[in-house]
């Protein structure tokens, strides 16, 4: 049906983002900020990844706590690389919001200024990659 191609998705979901295929990757972001919404995106861009799957992600603060360790679990599970970075911490204090995300994750990259966390994970992506900027969609 040719009207199928005319359709755009909802912004900030699985939202790819033009002009970084020229790099030999794809970048996509997604409002994932939940553990199963997080392994819902990765799970459905690995198969698009033919080479590493990287993501960068962060828990908000003065919200569930229990989850950061979770998220950072899944993860380390299924990316290639992960990069920890801050998501509106509110009032708690950002640093120890990366570190207990990364209680599930210790192999993960801490890069807390979250533009110079998507900077380094675009520098990062080769022909075949996929990134994913997740937990804030399109802001």
């Amino acid at each position: 049906i040719p009207a199928l191609e005319l359709i755009q998705g909802a912004q900030g979901r699985l939202q790819r983002i033009p002009g970084e295929a020229g790099r030999g990757g794809e970048v996509y972001v997604d409002y994932a900020h939940t553990p199963d919404g997080l392994e819902t995106v990765l799970n459905a861009l690995r198969p698009h990844a033919t080479g590493k799957l990287i993501v960068v992600f962060g828990a908000g603060g003065d919200r569930d706590r229990a989850k950061r360790p979770l998220m950072g679990e899944i993860a380390g599970r299924l990316a290639d690389t992960a990069i920890v970075t801050d998501d509106n911490p509110r009032s708690e204090d950002a640093a120890a919001i990366r570190a207990q995300v990364r209680a599930g994750c210790p192999d993960a990259l801490e890069i807390g200024d979250r533009r110079e966390a998507i900077r380094h994970a675009v520098s990062l992506m080769r022909e075949g990659d996929v990134v994913v900027i997740a937990g804030k969609g399109h802001e």
